[in-house]
């Protein structure tokens, strides 16, 4: 059975509309009964922006290439998983600021990548990365979409082949109701979860 990993900064919870969106696509992979699914709430993991007696004991930890640290928990989790799922609304041009402090911490040479003569290469275990988001606007295409942009750039750094990204947008324009925009990215959350 395959390990996903969902990491859910759906930061609204329960009232988030991206919730409801990946809660429909772990429906659908659960029906496959092929996956183990662990859920990470970022909002539940009283997660601080690095400082810098985080980056003293970091850089000591990595010197004695002690990956085993307490410290090191969300790195080894995230290259440990054979799919993953991440779920976040579009915020400010990208993401909550939560979801980059998760990022943060998973960036760990010897753990998620690694270096060489070459550059840098990925080393995680999983090979296909789903990225759930709602947008209030219409973003998708622009220059002012950097949330997903992002996110595909962190699944190439991190050497996990296949990205996509199943989203919702216009939800606060008013041109077309919430429900019928919701529908039409669960049919796409469909199409994704019958080929994950």
């Amino acid at each position: 059975m395959e390990k996903i990993l969902f990491v859910n900064c759906c930061i609204r919870k329960e009232a988030s509309r991206t919730k409801k969106l990946v809660d429909f696509l772990l429906d659908e992979l659960n029906k496959t009964g092929s996956y183990e699914i662990t859920e990470l709430s970022l909002m539940d993991e009283g997660m601080a922006y690095l400082s810098e007696g985080f980056f003293h004991q970091r850089d000591g930890l990595l010197a004695k290439k002690d990956f085993s640290h307490p410290r090191f928990r969300y790195a080894n989790e995230f290259v440990q998983a054979d799919k993953i799922v991440v779920a976040a609304p579009f915020w400010d041009l990208s993401f909550p600021a939560l979801l980059k402090v998760y990022i943060e911490n998973l960036c760990v040479e010897g753990i998620t990548f690694g270096c060489n003569e070459q550059g840098c290469f990925g080393m995680c275990k999983a090979d296909h990365l789903v990225y759930v988001t709602t947008r209030g606007g219409f973003y998708d295409g622009t220059p002012m979409e950097m949330g997903s942009k992002y996110i595909e750039a962190m699944c190439e750094f991190f050497g996990i082949q296949r990205y996509d990204c199943v989203s919702a947008e216009g939800l606060d324009m008013g041109i077309r109701p919430v429900e019928v925009i919701l529908q039409e990215a669960m049919e796409r959350a469909k199409e994704v979860a019958a080929d994950f």
